[in-house]
Order: structure tokens, then sequence, then C-alpha cells
């Protein structure tokens, strides 16, 4: 259709004016007539803004969408590593990709779930679905607090419509269909109609369980966020490396790392203590090449008050204690060494866990003396529990501990920046400001020791004894006080699910019209809120029921059937 302008409404294609048009109205920009010019829409207020910009935001829809754009979110904390999960691999991917880290930092998916983008989605997520509820809980108590709705005056129009006539009168063919619907589970109301036609009526509804699931499911929706981003701030993370013989006690300064939850301080550690007992592993050889196939390790724990208990911490079966899951991550080696001066006496002496560098347990590490000989000293290289001699020094063949094991180690004089009271990786050696006495590329070789062995020290510093090798593992010490609360809000969340999905809400009237003749005409017809494809069979059945408690009961043929000769 092709609009006129305001010149030519006067006058149409067939020379007939547009003011006697029945179809337009008198106010039409095409009329004839004068525009009012003066009428004028209302305006949106600061007030009107800030009311237009809620219903926006506490829409369902913008709820999904929030939703929607929380799991793509949440996409990058599984792709990357996370400084409060895995501290070291963010270390190692910084090394590894220097220029897409500075990308990826500056977007903040390195710490994806405390970033202000991602606390951005979560925040308005959770007011978007509380502006949700609220008028909607609202609505829902004032719906189950009102009676059932009047019965239509003309039910024919409606849903499984039937009708029959009986010999029981009106009044105790009424009381019968509301026994049964309540039995059914209706909520009932009865409605009585005077004047030259009278009629008895119930009106009944049911289904309000579908409303109570969807609300359910919304207010567990929020738990569930309440859940994650605030009682989760309460728990804690932490790793540590366990030496064999050597007691863990379940405090900050035992941690060789620990990330702490926004809320959580050192009243949230639960005292108990870890010790490594023993730690059995077991690999497969197969296709050249060996592969793990059972980690056991068997410690110790305790709580304050109680004795020390055996246990079995095995990897994916985690040790609960306290209220604290404790992971297995890793193992490895700990070369046990004596460092002595030049008279003799033991400056250091302890096992040093070198950590894993493949998967036949070829191990790098670092010992630092920066106590009792006439300077700083630092040791690093390499164990290897079953050695093969490569160009720069040693590899293991197998995972399993020989006796040709070998540890060889490279060595360092300087300021080992211990004395500024900052934490120093244990693990690691900055050779910034160190000076390498002996080693690779020096005029010195570096160390070789086997076990029981002892080599002396360049410069007459002392002497270093590899006297014996423990084991260790790494675990991981997991505090989260959510699983409970997580669980109970999911089984909410399937709870009201299904019962918004398969509660059907619909509403069912019987009316009762005595008749001049004794008999009583009985008219049923149903209305769904919503799709409800069983809602005729259900009417039909109401029928069936109903009739059973009334005498004399004779079905009337519908309108959409022919009627049938006697």
């Amino acid at each position: 259709m092709v609009s006129r302008t305001r010149s030519d409404a006067t006058d149409a294609a067939d020379g007939t004016s547009t003011r006697s048009d029945p179809l337009r109205p008198s106010d039409h920009i095409d009329s004839a007539g004068p525009i009012d010019d003066s009428v004028t829409q209302p305006r949106l207020g600061p007030l009107g803004y800030v009311r237009f910009f809620w219903r926006q935001l506490t829409s369902m829809r913008t709820a999904l969408i929030l939703l929607l754009l929380l799991a793509l979110g949440a996409v990058p904390g599984s792709l990357v590593p996370q400084r409060s999960s895995d501290p070291n691999g963010v270390v190692a991917y910084q090394t590894a990709n220097p220029q897409s880290f500075k990308v990826l930092d500056s977007l903040g998916l390195f710490s994806t779930f405390t970033s202000p983008w991602f606390s951005a989605i979560y925040l308005l997520l959770f007011i978007s679905l509380v502006g949700c509820i609220i008028p909607r809980l609202k609505h829902h108590l004032d719906a189950l607090r009102a009676k059932p709705p009047k019965t239509p005056a003309r039910l024919e129009r409606l849903v499984g419509y039937a009708s029959t006539t009986t010999t029981t009168d009106a009044e105790s063919a009424i009381v019968q269909a509301r026994s049964l619907l309540k039995r059914q589970g209706y909520r009932v109301a009865r409605y009585d109609t005077d004047g030259p036609h009278p009629s008895l009526s119930i009106s009944a509804e049911r289904g309000y369980l579908r409303e109570s699931g969807n609300l359910v499911f919304h207010l567990a929706l929020v738990g569930m966020l309440l859940t994650v981003g605030v009682f989760g701030s309460f728990g804690y993370t932490g790793q540590r490396i366990l030496v064999q013989g050597e007691a863990f006690t379940n405090s900050l300064t035992d941690y060789d790392s620990y990330n702490p939850g926004r809320f959580a301080n050192e009243n949230s550690l639960q005292p108990f203590q870890l010790r490594l007992d023993s730690f059995q592993p077991k690999y497969l050889f197969q296709d050249g090449s060996w592969s793990p196939e059972s980690f056991n390790a068997n410690l110790s724990t305790r709580v304050p008050g109680g004795s020390w208990t055996k246990q079995l911490l095995q990897v994916n079966s985690p040790l609960s204690i306290g209220g604290t899951q404790v992971y297995l991550l890793g193992n490895g080696f700990a070369p046990i060494v004596t460092v002595k001066d030049p008279s003799g006496k033991v400056v250091y002496s302890g096992a040093v866990p070198f950590l894993s560098q493949d998967a036949n347990l070829t191990s790098a590490g670092v010992i630092k003396v920066p106590d009792g000989l006439a300077k700083q000293v630092a040791f690093q290289g390499f164990f290897c529990p079953t050695p093969v001699a490569t160009t720069t020094g040693c590899t293991s063949l197998s995972p399993y501990l020989s006796d040709a094991a070998v540890l060889q180690l490279s060595v360092f004089t300087g300021n080992l920046g211990l004395d500024k009271g900052t934490p120093v990786n244990a693990y690691s050696l900055n050779e910034d400001g160190l000076t390498k006495i002996a080693g690779f590329r020096t005029k010195v070789d570096g160390l070789q020791l086997t076990k029981g062995k002892t080599a002396q020290l360049p410069d007459g510093l002392g002497s270093i004894e590899f006297t014996g090798i423990s084991r260790y593992v790494s675990v991981d010490v997991h505090h989260d006080p959510t699983p409970a609360f997580a669980l109970l809000f999911a089984m909410l969340i399937l709870g009201g699910l299904l019962l918004s999905l398969f509660v059907p809400r619909r509403r069912v009237w019987i009316k009762a019209l005595p008749g001049k003749d004794g008999r009583t005409r009985l008219e049923y017809a149903g209305l769904a809120r919503g799709e409800d494809p069983t809602l005729a069979r259900a009417v039909s059945e109401l029928v069936a029921r109903h009739g059973q408690h009334l005498d004399g009961v004779t079905a009337e043929p519908s309108s959409d059937d022919p009627p049938t000769r006697t």
C-alpha cells in the first residue's frame, strides 16, 4: 500500500475525498482535516528512564541473555590456566607465549572468575533474577489466596465440553462434584445463580505447583549464585610437597603456595597434620615407554587431641580430613644431602625434592646453603633414578629407582637473596648476582654423586655427600564450604524444573441446571493455561467418574455429533 502525502489527501485517485473514508480515522495523517500539532507525546524524565531500564533489566529475556553470557564468560576459565588454581601454569604460559600472554592478561582471562567483566555479568544476573522473582512471588501468593473464578455463562465454548442429564437433584449432584474434585487435588468454589434460569456450579482449579516449581527453580538458581559467589569465597586452596617422614601442619607457613578465597583468613584453616609414610608407584612398560598404572600414598593424619591414623591417598580418590579435601597431584624423588664446612661440621642436611621433568622422573632441583660456609652456596642440577649419559648431563630410562641413580650438580656462590625477608621460590634459582664456580661452561667440572659418595667443593668451601633417597608427593589441599549447598540447590533446580514442565495448570467447571421435568442437566468443561493436550481427556474422565455417583445418567450428544434417533 502506498501512503498519500498531506498535499494530496483531499483527492483520492478516484476523485473522492479521504474525509468520507469510513475505514480511516479522522485524525489519520492522510485525512483531509487539520492536524492538531499541539498534541505531544509524554517525555521520560530521570525517574522514567530509571523505571524503563529497571523493567528491561528485570525481564526474563534479559535474565536468559545474562545467563548465556555467564556461561560463555566461564569458557576462558577452562581454556587458560587460572592464577587462583594453577599459578605455575600461568607462569609457564607466560614463558612459552609472552606476546599472547600480554593480550590475555589485559583482558583478565587468567583471573576469569574474579575479573571485573565477569563480576559485572554475575551481579547483573543476580539483580535481574531477584527483580524477576519478587513480583512473581507476590502475584503467586495472591493467586493462592484467591478463590477460583466464577463459572462462565457458556461452557460450550470451552475445551472438552460435555453435558448429561440425571435424576439426581442439583444440590446432591453439586455436593458430589465438589467432593470428587477436592479428592483430585482441585481448589474449589461454589457459585449459585438465581433468576429465570437458576443454576448451581462448581469452579475448580489446580496446577499451582507449576508456578511454584518455576519460582523454586529461579530461587534455587539465585541460591546457587550466592553459594558460588559468596560462600565459595570462604574457601581456600594450597599446594604442598610432602617428603617422606616429614609432617605437614595446616598453617599458612607450611604451604608452598596458598590461594585464599576473598573472605578466607587464618581462622579458615582447620587444624590437622599430614605425614607421608611411604609411596608405592606402579608403572606399565608398553610400546617402548613407561606409563603410570597406580599411585598409592600411605599417609598418617592427625587432628588436635587425636592420635596418628593411617590412610591411603590415591589419584582421583581424595582424602577428607577436618572438612578439607586432600588430592594427590604428583610424586618424585628427594635426594638426601649433607653439606659440611672444611672442618667437617655439618651446615646443612636434609631431603631436597627434585621436580620431575618427564614421565621417567628425570628431575631437576636446587639446594641452597645460605649459612655455615665462607660464602652462600647453591647447587643446581639433575637427579636420574635410572641414568644414561647425554651430551648435557643425564636422563632417566625408567621411573624406577636403581642402584646407579646419580645426582649431577653445578655450584654457585653469591647472594641468594634470602636475607631480604621477601619470599623466594625454594625450587628455582635466580642466577642474577651469582657466580658459577663448577659445572657447564666453567673450568671446573660439575659434581656427579651416587648414593653414599662425597665430593669436595671448589675453592675449599667444604664438601657435599649424597647420603640417601626419599620419596615425596605433591598434594593439593582444598577447602570448599559450598558442596552441600550446591547439591541442595541443584536438586531444587531440577525439582522445580520438572514441576514447571510436567504439572498442567487447568480449570474445570461443573454446572447443574434443574429441569422442570425433575431431571437435572449437568454441563462440564475445562480451560488450560498454556498447552495441555490431555485436558479434553481429563474432562471426559471427570464426567465418567461423576456419573458413577449419580442416578439415571444419560449422555447428551455433543454439538459435533449428529443427534441419535430412537
